[in-house]
């Protein structure tokens, strides 16, 4: 590849040197990356031929990826999701094998948005497309250290006839991802100047396990630290709220297998929804762990549900976000979810600028793949 300085060419040849130990990618298209970048900068696009991944084969043709091209974003390829036959497997399956998480190459990166957050992850791409529909952004945002927005459920065009998914854009800061997401979202439009400061200390209600959930004791312990960071630094300002909500595992499974109407999953939905509101009237920001795990190995979570933090936003529609909020002692990242009103899409991207702001900042991995 010839020499060159531009975004898309540097994002080409980390995918060239880095994919064949990740396998985060299914296919890359650098003829018609670098074609469309330079007529992104020649017309003076938005995002100037700004590169990004999308997810999956048919990730291309999603809303949020045409957005994103025609402000000029420029697709570099499509990243991995579960292989065929698998659908217990929530990790992904790249050109050359299983994808692996750049922190640790013998844990999974978490799905079904696996080659996305690698991709962002080992610098192979500005920012990914996602989808989320129990965590499928979330989660592998949070294995990977790097930040990752699940919109309001019904405000981007979604495939799910369940109502469940909704489109997802990760890259390595909320910064960052700000610069796609504001493509993407309705409304959003290009800034008349930079956005103001928050008001400081934001309120916010932490949750270790939503009131049912069994989470991994250093996991939890690795939260709650960057949350005592939050309170410390004046960032967040925590109100002694209950924010216990119910299980939402059968009623997810309920509307997943196309009957939203069981007496149960109508009971447990309206619960939850009636509690979220009250919580979230109250307090601008709910704060909880990602996942309830670190990584597992490749063989598969056991009976641990890396969702069980998670999907109860898919059900109720909450944007949600995960962002680094520091390791577990045998290296893996651990997230930090994000949860706001239905609606306030562009005010939680404000709020994860201002949290992100006073942690430490997660660095590349040295060696992506390698370990």
């Amino acid at each position: 590849m010839a020499p060159t300085t531009s975004a898309v060419a540097r994002a080409l040849e980390r995918i060239e040197r880095l994919d064949p130990a990740l396998h985060a990618f299914i296919e890359v298209w650098p003829k018609t990356a670098l074609a469309r970048e330079r007529e992104a900068v020649a017309r003076r696009l938005p995002l100037g031929g700004m590169p990004f991944a999308v997810k999956g084969p048919s990730g291309i043709r999603s809303y949020a990826a045409r957005r994103l091209v025609a402000a000029g974003g420029v697709p570099v390829g499509a990243t991995s999701v579960p292989g065929p036959g698998t659908g217990w497997q929530t990790w992904g399956q790249g050109a050359h094998g299983r994808t692996v998480n750049p922190w640790r190459a013998d844990r999974t990166p978490g799905g079904s948005s696996a080659g996305a957050a690698v991709a962002v992850a080992a610098g192979m791409a500005e920012a990914a497309t996602g989808g989320d529909g129990a965590g499928s952004v979330r989660v592998p945002a949070a294995w990977c250290g790097v930040f990752g927005l699940k919109t309001t459920n019904g405000l981007l065009p979604s495939p799910d006839r369940t109502g469940l998914a909704s489109a997802g854009v990760l890259a390595r800061s909320a910064a960052a991802a700000e610069r796609y997401a504001r493509q993407m979202l309705p409304g959003y439009g290009a800034p008349a100047a930079p956005p103001l400061p928050l008001p400081l200390p934001l309120p916010a209600v932490y949750s270790e396990d939503l009131g049912f959930a069994e989470v991994d004791p250093e996991v939890a312990a690795v939260v709650r630290a960057a949350v005592d960071r939050l309170v410390a630094a004046g960032t967040v300002r925590l109100l002694e709220r209950d924010a216990a909500l119910l299980d939402p595992a059968g009623a997810w499974a309920a509307v997943r297998g196309g009957s939203p109407r069981a007496p149960e999953a109508v009971r447990v939905r309206r619960a939850n929804d009636d509690r979220l509101h009250a919580l979230l009237a109250a307090a601008p920001l709910l704060l909880t762990p990602t996942t309830p795990n670190r990584p597992h190995g490749h063989e598969g979570p056991g009976d641990v549900y890396s969702t069980a933090l998670t999907w109860a936003f898919n059900l109720s529609g909450h944007p949600a976000a995960s962002l680094p909020a520091g390791f577990t002692g045998d290296g893996c990242p651990v997230g930090l979810q994000l949860v706001a009103a239905r609606g306030a899409d562009v005010s939680l991207l404000g709020m994860a600028r201002a949290v992100e702001s006073a942690l430490p900042a997660t660095l590349a991995p040295a060696a992506p793949g390698r370990r």
